[in-house]
């Protein structure tokens, strides 16, 4: 496997990390169907999400597999009066990442980065590494320190 920004971060910074692959369904690239296929909780498999405010633009956000963004209380976490998803198509050209391989580490674009609370509840939490059907294994404080986080409670 050919090494992501991801990685390449996380290795710049010795930060000690695992990468875990699966076979990828392209009709289904959920954060659920991804945590069934690495057989783990889906609340320990993070999606990352692209949005922007109304105040302070785009915006990148990891929640759980299991959850939902909760757009008001996340607007007031980020200090926005009103936050959006970014159309799909925005999402590659913000970022540097396909649909359903976008990682927090090693964007294109250098945003402000939100992590949800319940990261914490794990000894290792799962998020992409930038290419679809790979997944890097990261303790919760190393990602929080490697992507400089700001931790917030914004699920349901």
């Amino acid at each position: 496997m050919k090494k992501t920004n991801a990685i390449r971060i996380l290795e710049s910074l010795n930060v000690p990390y695992k990468l875990r692959e699966f076979s990828i369904d392209e009709s289904d690239l959920s954060a659920e169907n991804a945590a069934l296929r690495l057989e783990l909780p889906v609340d320990q498999v993070f999606k990352t999400l692209v949005v922007r405010g109304d105040k302070g633009g785009v915006v990148i956000v990891s929640i759980p597999g299991g959850r939902e963004l909760d757009l008001k209380a996340f607007a007031r976490v980020s200090g926005n009066k009103k936050v959006e998803m970014v159309s799909l198509k925005e999402v590659k050209l913000l970022t540097g990442y396909i649909r359903g391989a976008v990682s927090p580490l090693g964007l294109k674009n250098s945003y402000e980065y939100y992590l949800d609370e319940n990261v914490f509840r794990f000894d290792s939490v799962i998020i992409s590494a930038g290419t679809r059907g790979v997944q890097i294994e990261i303790a919760p404080e190393d990602l929080k320190k490697a992507a400089s986080a700001l931790i917030g409670s914004f699920v349901r």
